[in-house]
């Protein structure tokens, strides 16, 4: 049985913690620092302004511990963490954005395609400065999305700052139960488009599906759009890759602080038949979208297209308390089957494809358009806007040419 991480939100968050202050494996610098610790939490009790609850001082401690320590870890209070959990099944309340936390500010990395994010227009790169009027700078990942989920219906305006325009853009949204498919497909032109938006539970599953149907319609290649993904489930993530790998071939690896290594291989034999892919990918693709498009450009089993991918390429755990609340922590870091460290860098496409934010607008402007029209297609395809769609297709196209003429 594969073991499970988590690949989920990013947050950094700046805090001076004093229980980590000095990174020794003394055990008299540990006991020192325990003592100050505990020294520092019975002068807040007994000289702060107000009486505090003594959850909430704990609760406050580990938090910034856990924050401390990179920007992937973070802590959960029960209600938090219910909402998390509710979140990697594929269903939660909210607009339907995933976001990570930089210069004390969320950026918006990318919003889920068909919620009410995507729908007001939320792009990646999107810097929320104000949510309903409140300055969000060095506010926790939790208090962000605290303030942005709510009750279904109900409204949340946030102020944003975006690349390329001069003033802050003030978008209100209407809050929704947000269930998600991740996978959505159509044949274009004897082509199979499969956009897959996040790794939630079940992910491969569906892809799977996908690719048989759209097979018995007798496509001659597949596009596999991992573009705005921002990751999920890594065992998710590692299915998705098995549909694509040749059995017994190292799909990625996993390596801890000692060193301790853990490797996920292909377990069944490709579903694509020899059928060509390309991979669409851009800034917005990041974690486990980044470890299905290492090991498919590591053994040339897709064309990768478009521009640079996040850049995330650390393992985190669930890890649950005894309150009900949990520490998600960074456990290790994944490399691609060739050894590749990709955090913080990224994956350069094969074939790179430029969009830019005027591009980008338009294309969203259309789809919703056409939805508005009433187009019920699950799938809305416009590569005559959509630059990096038309390359992946004529990629597809130019192989099936040259195929038919030997």
């Amino acid at each position: 049985m594969r073991k499970v991480a988590f690949i989920p939100l990013i947050v950094l968050v700046f805090f001076t913690g004093f229980i980590l202050g000095q990174n020794t494996d003394k055990e008299e610098d540990k006991y020192f620092y325990l003592k100050l610790f505990s020294k520092v939490l019975k002068i807040v009790e007994r000289e702060y302004v107000e009486e505090v609850p003594i959850k909430k001082l704990i609760y406050g401690a580990i938090d910034g511990m856990v924050s401390s320590l990179d920007p992937f870890s973070d802590f959960f209070p029960p209600e938090q963490y219910k909402e998390f959990m509710q979140e990697t099944e594929g269903e939660f309340g909210g607009i339907g954005i995933e976001i990570t936390m930089e210069k004390g500010r969320p950026i918006v990395v990318a919003p889920i395609e068909g919620t009410p994010a995507w729908k007001a227009g939320l792009r990646p790169g999107d810097v929320i400065i104000a949510i309903d009027g409140q300055d969000t700078f060095n506010m926790s990942l939790m208090e962000v999305v605290k303030k942005i989920r709510g009750k279904p219906g109900t409204k949340v305006k946030l102020t944003i700052l975006r690349k390329g325009v001069d003033k802050p853009i003030e978008v209100v949204i209407t809050r929704a139960r947000i269930k998600v498919p991740s996978v959505k497909f159509t044949n274009y032109k004897g082509i199979g488009y499969i956009k897959i938006s996040q790794f939630t539970s079940g992910t491969a599953r569906s892809l799977e599906r996908a690719m048989e149907d759209l097979e018995e319609q007798g496509v001659y290649g597949f596009i596999i759009d991992l573009r705005n993904n921002p990751g999920g489930l890594l065992t998710e993530a590692v299915d998705v890759a098995d549909l694509f790998v040749p059995k017994g071939k190292l799909i990625v690896y996993t390596k801890g602080r000692r060193g301790e290594l853990h490797r996920y291989f292909a377990e069944r034999e490709p579903l694509t038949h020899n059928l060509p892919v390309v991979l669409l990918v851009n800034k917005g693709s990041a974690s486990a979208s980044e470890i299905v498009a290492g090991a498919l450009q590591d053994y040339k089993l897709a064309t990768l297209v478009g521009e640079k991918t996040f850049g995330k390429a650390s393992v985190q755990n669930i890890i649950p308390l005894d309150d009900g609340s949990a520490i998600k922590l960074t456990i290790a870091y994944y490399y691609t089957p060739k050894g590749r460290l990709i955090h913080k860098k990224g994956i350069t496409p094969d074939i790179i494809v430029k969009m830019d934010q005027k591009t980008w607008d338009e294309l969203f402007k259309r789809i919703r358009q056409l939805r508005f029209e009433g187009h019920t297609e699950k799938v809305i395809l416009l590569p005559e806007i959509d630059v990096q769609l038309r390359k992946a297709i004529e990629i597809l196209q130019r192989r099936e040419e040259l195929k038919k003429t030997g």
